[in-house]
């Protein structure tokens, strides 16, 4: 393991000129499940490391039924997974942090961090798209904010500028009638990467979708959004059959390949079967 200078800012201005003055050779802690581990293994070797743990403010989770959820950067997994409010507005949210790790990992790692690690195959991010999250970013010349979708670039890419870091993750409160889930698929049900997942949010007034959004996980650069199974749904009255239509359409959204989990023609296969099954998932929610 190679040295690096330690840093503990007190306020995200710090922060923030910290990571201008180390010129992109910084890298942030905040649970670091991830990063101690790359760091370890030679992964990743930063020559600095900025510990934002004492920046006041950076662990609110709160839910407001008119504003919405607020995650705070050093928020953990296992603190949204165990909120009443996350559980009762955004399950699909509360599933896949669920599912994400072990108990010990979930008791450290952050949902801000699971973001910012860009993995196609990141369990928070699905659901987080599907639920249309918004990251916000401060940095040297102010604070800006942008939805979760855009942020991830692609693997292990985001939109984060060399002086900024997340402060937080932000959530619109769900419409009524909404029903939300999230199905991962692997070889284990937990600690284990998703072979494929699926998040579904949709909203269904007297029988017709009003609303929808579905996010496919690993089979993609990035999180996809399923954009010809939600135009199915979306304005149409639910059935069997329709659903089923969308869930063949979710398979041509995606984008898999073929690696050690799985080829890409049994990911595109279980698109299928997770997108019809959340969808239902999603709607006994209502």
């Amino acid at each position: 393991m190679r040295a690096f200078e330690y840093l503990e800012p007190a306020t995200l201005a710090e922060a923030s000129a910290l990571l201008q003055r180390c010129g992109g050779r910084a890298s942030v802690l905040a649970g670091g499940t991830d990063l101690l581990v790359q760091i370890k293994e030679s992964h990743r070797q930063p020559a600095h490391v900025i510990n934002i743990k004492k920046i006041p403010g950076m662990d609110v989770l709160s839910f407001d039924p008119a504003e919405g959820l607020r995650i705070g950067a050093l928020v953990t997994t296992r603190e949204v997974e165990t909120s009443y409010a996350v559980r009762r507005h955004y399950a699909s949210l509360a599933r896949a942090v669920t599912d994400f790790a072990s108990i010990q990992v979930r008791n450290r790692a952050t949902v801000v961090g699971n973001v910012c690690r860009a993995s196609p195959s990141a369990d928070s991010l699905a659901p987080l798209i599907a639920d249309r999250a918004e990251v916000h970013l401060y940095g040297l010349h102010g604070s800006r904010s942008m939805p979760v979708e855009a942020f991830v670039t692609g693997p292990g890419k985001t939109a984060l500028g060399v002086d900024e870091l997340v402060s937080r993750i932000t959530i619109p409160a769900p419409a009524p009638h909404t029903g939300k889930a999230y199905l991962k698929h692997g070889r284990r049900v937990q600690m284990e990467l998703a072979t494929v997942g699926v998040a579904v949010s949709i909203t269904v007034e007297r029988g017709h979708c009003t609303d929808v959004g579905i996010v496919l996980a690993a089979v993609g650069p990035k999180p996809l959004r399923a954009t010809k199974a939600e135009g199915v749904l979306r304005g149409h009255s639910l059935s069997d059959a329709l659903i089923l239509q969308a869930a063949h359409a979710a398979m041509e959204d995606a984008r898999p390949i073929t690696d050690v989990r799985a080829s890409a023609e049994y990911r595109r296969e279980m698109v299928g079967v997770l997108t019809r099954r959340a969808i239902a998932q999603a709607l006994e929610m209502l």
